[in-house]
């Protein structure tokens, strides 16, 4: 039998300490996805990377969390969240070190991918933990929420952080910056944070751990990989295949084994799988959003690292708006009309940014776009993180939180491959027909980012599937179909 999820909590203080570093590390992690975007040529520049090696520094990162991720969250249930969390922080402050010290391509490479385990193990606990300290309820969804927006806010500072230090100091310091971070969060975490509670010791699941970990594995570099080789690609088709495969084994696999890695039964819980869909959506249109505008601004504009990311910096604030709006509309409204907004305002900001021509400035024709898209981010992040751990306990936390951050890496990657892919289609298909390469190259990002603007459309839908929580709720938690409270009063 499990060890009960409702244990004697820490005193107030001492929850809100333990939120604040662990927000910080998942601010942390994410920042990493995309702090080195704006200091690749420089990286490129100084250890001599080719075209396609330069690549696998950011896509080392990416395989390896999205990869081990799910199992990351799921070793948090069966070992505890606290052991593995700090373990992952470890982990990853280690790889950070030997990233900024890197001195040939390789060393660099092999980095990334272990701060992409670290992170995998670091960051579903994280949440898990958030989950288990605050009881469920307005406490739990402030917390959840406030995790959700930090990390959202992390993808953009990380093109500020990656623009400033690189053309101000090295792009060294993008890596180096992680180390204080983490120190303090080893020192002070085992103190703030009690030992979680942990399922009772189980029969670990190997065949479904292999099946879960080598398939998300393979699905993301095939979606990493086709952009550049082509959808047609053995590059890209062979490891999709094996994808398909071994997730259709695994959940043949979940089906019949008596203690499963993945109990199929959790997707049973209506508000967290469309807060799980929902969320994929949403980081599809946003991550091929930060990627294609960085790149037109650069190549198409002129702009150097430093401008990028001071460009991002109202982008932030408005993030941080957002976030703050979002709790307010919650307590007066219920979460299902901020849901339904958050993504119809991103649509909105990103069909305002399509209108680019290579001739547009920033103040009337870019800021208000990415303004649009950081206010419905803001709103929605923070209430979708918190459906999506809906009705989890100390037996299922670590899962709840691996699958959100599983369909965050997901959508990130396909909307990498699929709008990239998009763009560079039409760009070609434009060149073909006489227009010019920058021409063509623009009418490409604009295409695609007509397409996030539909992604994000039928995100805004799915928050229909989602149901309010119903006042007269019990607080006591359960793992029913029907017991759809998100936690936040209506």
């Amino acid at each position: 039998m499990a060890v009960a999820a409702d244990e004697p909590r820490s005193p107030v203080r001492r929850r809100w300490w333990a939120l604040t570093l662990l927000c910080f590390v998942q601010f942390m992690l994410v920042v990493d996805d995309t702090v080195v975007n704006v200091a690749l040529p420089s990286i490129r520049e100084d250890l001599g990377y080719s075209a396609t090696g330069l690549a696998w520094v950011v896509n080392g990162y990416l395989l390896a969390f999205g990869g081990l991720i799910l199992l990351g969250g799921r070793a948090g249930d069966l070992v505890g969240h606290r052991r593995v969390f700090l373990a992952g922080v470890a982990v990853f402050a280690v790889a950070s070190l030997a990233c900024g010290v890197a001195q040939e391509p390789w060393q660099l490479v092999a980095a990334r991918f272990l701060q992409g385990v670290g992170g995998a193990l670091a960051s579903p606990t994280a949440l898990a933990l958030i989950t288990l300290i605050f009881a469920e309820g307005a406490e739990r969804a402030k917390a959840i929420g406030l995790w959700g927006g930090i990390a959202a806010l992390g993808g953009i500072v990380g093109y500020v952080l990656s623009g400033l230090l690189t053309d101000l100091v090295s792009w060294r310091l993008v890596f180096l910056i992680n180390l204080p971070v983490a120190v303090v969060v080893l020192a002070l975490v085992p103190a703030l944070v009690p030992p979680a509670a942990t399922a009772a010791r189980q029969r670990v699941d190997i065949p479904g751990a292999v099946t879960a970990t080598v398939g998300l594995a393979a699905l993301v570099f095939a979606l990493l990989e086709a952009p550049g080789a082509g959808w047609g690609s053995p590059r890209a088709l062979v490891p999709l295949a094996v994808a398909v495969v071994l997730l259709a084994a695994f959940v043949l696999q979940e089906r019949r084994v008596a203690y499963p890695l993945v109990p199929l039964r959790f997707f049973a819980n209506r508000t967290r799988s469309a807060a799980n869909g929902t969320m994929m959506l949403f980081t599809t249109g946003l991550f091929a959003m930060f990627f294609l505008l960085t790149l037109h601004v650069q190549e198409r504009l002129g702009w150097s690292p430093l401008q990028t990311g001071l460009a991002y910096v109202p982008m932030a604030v408005c993030l941080l708006i957002g976030i703050s709006l979002s709790q307010r509309l919650v307590g007066r409204l219920g979460p299902r009309p901020v849901l339904l907004v958050g993504p119809l305002l991103t649509a909105a900001g990103l069909l305002y940014l399509s209108w680019i021509d290579g001739t547009e400035r920033y103040l009337p024709d870019i800021l208000p776009g990415m303004v649009l898209v950081a206010l419905g981010a803001g709103l929605a992040v923070p209430v979708l993180a918190t459906a999506a751990m809906s009705a989890t306990t100390a037996e299922d936390a670590g899962l709840g939180s691996g699958m959100l951050t599983v369909a965050q890496q997901i959508g990130g990657a396909v909307g990498l491959a699929l709008l990239v892919s998009l763009a560079g289609l039409r760009s070609r298909q434009m060149v073909s027909d006489g227009a010019g390469e920058d021409a063509a190259a623009i009418g490409g990002t604009v295409l695609a980012f007509q397409v996030a603007a539909v992604i994000l459309v039928a995100a805004a839908l799915l928050t229909l599937v989602i149901r309010p929580p119903r006042p007269a709720a019990s607080p006591d938690r359960t793992d029913s179909p029907d017991h759809t409270s998100i936690g936040v009063p209506s």
